[in-house]
């Protein structure tokens, strides 16, 4: 194959690609629009979004918590070897509390929550897809967008918070094990961490969860409803739905602490 037909191949490719992706892109956009637009209509969904926040956030804290107890003793005993070496062993709690307020709290709790309820609610909304019980939700008159996906969007974006405050509060007692253990008194730890955290640094780790539960809930929701393919197609939007709001969570952490350390 001659090289003028392989630069034309991949330009034909690269095309399509873009083309598909800002096709995706305008129908997500028209699915967010669309579920702003139900929140205030009649016969508000009040069981299934309480529903949904019990699924979303009782059901995950279990593996948020072991997943911030352990991170945060892992982190408590590297921090304090690392310290020790300049003799700053005392400022671990200061260390552990402000990554998991500020970081570790809210981006693990929601690539954890990412993983397990986004890949659930794609799997649950792509089989109703796939089984055409989306289609018969409109044929007996009601929209889909306030019945399938505006309780699991507010469900996630109220509950991811909620999650975040139990993850940190667990992960700086976690790092207060480690830390006792390397010699440090827990007043001490627990003092360190008070002097050098503030009502702003837990505020702004908080209000990015917003933003997380909104991301993952959405694109979660957006996956199940566009799954095509049988079983076979629900396999691959959960996929999707795992590896892209992973991915949103990470870009979007960044840009949103740029945003709040220029307030």
């Amino acid at each position: 194959m001659s090289v003028p037909t392989l630069l034309r191949d991949g330009l034909i490719g690269t095309g399509d690609w873009m083309l598909g992706s800002l096709d995706q892109l305008g129908r997500f956009s028209l699915l967010v629009v669309r579920t702003f637009r139900v929140i205030g209509r009649r016969h508000f969904p009040f069981r299934e979004t309480v529903r949904q926040f019990e699924s979303i956030t009782v059901r995950s804290s279990t593996i948020v918590l072991i997943t911030a107890l352990f991170t945060g003793m892992v982190l408590a005993l590297q921090t304090a070897t690392a310290l020790g070496r300049f003799g700053a062993k005392p400022y671990t709690g200061s260390f552990v509390g402000l990554a998991f307020i500020l970081e570790l709290g809210p981006v693990l709790t929601a690539l954890v929550v990412a993983g397990r309820v986004g890949a659930g609610i794609t799997a649950e909304i792509g089989s109703m897809a796939v089984s055409e019980q989306v289609d018969a939700i409109r044929a007996l008159g009601a929209d889909p967008v306030q019945k399938l996906v505006l309780p699991r969007m507010l469900a996630a974006t109220l509950g991811l918070p909620l999650l975040t405050m139990l993850s940190n509060l667990l992960g700086i007692a976690g790092g207060l094990v480690i830390a006792s253990q390397s010699g440090i008194g827990p007043h001490f730890y627990y003092q360190s961490v008070v002097n050098v955290v503030t009502l702003s640094d837990l505020i702004n780790g908080l209000v990015k969860t917003l933003a997380f539960g909104w991301i993952i809930a959405m694109v979660a929701c957006y996956q199940g409803l566009s799954t095509t393919g049988g079983t076979v197609g629900v396999g691959r939007a959960t996929t999707r739905t795992v590896v892209m709001s992973s991915i949103a969570v990470l870009v979007s952490d960044f840009f949103l602490t740029k945003v709040i350390l220029m307030l």
